[in-house]
């Protein structure tokens, strides 16, 4: 005997179809908060509260900071692209996003980030600390008042949007109660200086992108390359001395063996600097960008291994 679908019962098409929609409908605000820019900036907080107490944190200060700034960092992202929602919709690497496409509404957007800062900001001041909780209020402030209007405005955006990139470096670092001496000085550096080489590699390889979308990189004002280039070249020179200064500090662990790794790192990184400014092609960039990519991930790496 044959069956027929039933059309009720948790199996149902209409069911399916519903669950179908609702993990769509989820999608899209995971992708609202630019999940790959949350995971770093946690990543970063981790490393910085693995530096400023080695001997580690209780678990719950540590839960409570990573779900704290995840929540602030995913208010950032949806702000920022509730705001470029008509720059994305012009831009072929953006056009899909969930604003542009026409998936979530501005007011959905709105409402997402102002729950998701509040939340955020209300944990950290809660359950962490007043400081870390000012420091994650005045990350969003800059990346979202600050570096998104002056992306269409000047190519300085950059500057300002490597500060915002780098705060995260003081929100893992507060979070433990430890003073803010010269290692956290210098890892907040280390962070605002790395994102020079990797934007410029990503602002020369989407340049036609920006240009259609009226955002002034600098890449986008000057056409050859060559400040693009320069620009890479100078802060990953200044990379190299200024991530050595934490096994200066008094409370290194293990400075040499720190050294030895952390110069290769940076050299290997000028190098592809220097490569990108000298050829300006593709090629170069693509290099450039998985060479900015692996001297994070190795010099986060060293840090959670050798103590500094």
């Amino acid at each position: 005997m044959s069956r027929t679908p039933s059309a009720a019962g948790p199996f149902s098409l209409e069911a399916s179809g519903a669950r179908v929609r609702w993990l769509a409908c989820a999608a899209d605000y995971v992708e609202l908060t630019k999940p790959r820019i949350v995971l770093l900036e946690l990543v970063t907080i981790v490393v910085a509260i693995h530096v400023a107490s080695p001997s580690g944190v209780a678990p719950w200060l540590l839960a409570h900071t990573v779900v704290g700034a995840a929540l602030v960092a995913a208010s950032a992202g949806a702000f920022n692209q509730w705001w470029e929602r008509a720059a994305d919709a012009r831009m072929t690497r953006t056009a899909g996003r969930p604003l542009p496409a026409g998936r979530l509404a501005p007011a959905q957007v709105i409402t997402f980030g102002l729950v998701t800062g509040v939340a955020g900001i209300g944990v950290l001041a809660c359950f962490v600390g007043w400081l870390t909780a000012g420091v994650a209020l005045a990350t969003v402030m800059i990346y979202v008042l600050a570096y998104t209007p002056l992306k269409t405005r000047s190519p300085l955006n950059t500057t300002v949007g490597a500060v915002s990139g780098a705060l995260p470096i003081l929100i893992g670092w507060t979070a433990t109660g430890a003073a803010v001496d010269i290692r956290a000085v210098a890892l907040l550096a280390v962070m605002f200086l790395w994102q020079f080489p990797h934007f410029m590699a990503i602002a020369w390889l989407h340049r036609a992108d920006y240009a259609r979308a009226g955002q002034r990189m600098l890449t986008v004002v000057d056409p050859t390359g060559l400040r693009a280039g320069a620009q890479a070249v100078i802060a990953a020179l200044a990379l190299v001395p200024v991530s050595l200064v934490p096994a200066l500090s008094p409370q290194a662990g293990s400075p040499i063996v720190y050294c030895v790794w952390a110069m290769p790192l940076g050299a290997c990184q000028v190098a592809a600097a220097i490569a990108f400014l000298l050829r300006r092609d593709e090629r170069s960039a693509r290099r450039l960008l998985r060479a900015s990519l692996l001297y994070l991930t190795c010099w986060m790496g060293l840090l959670l291994i050798v103590a500094v």
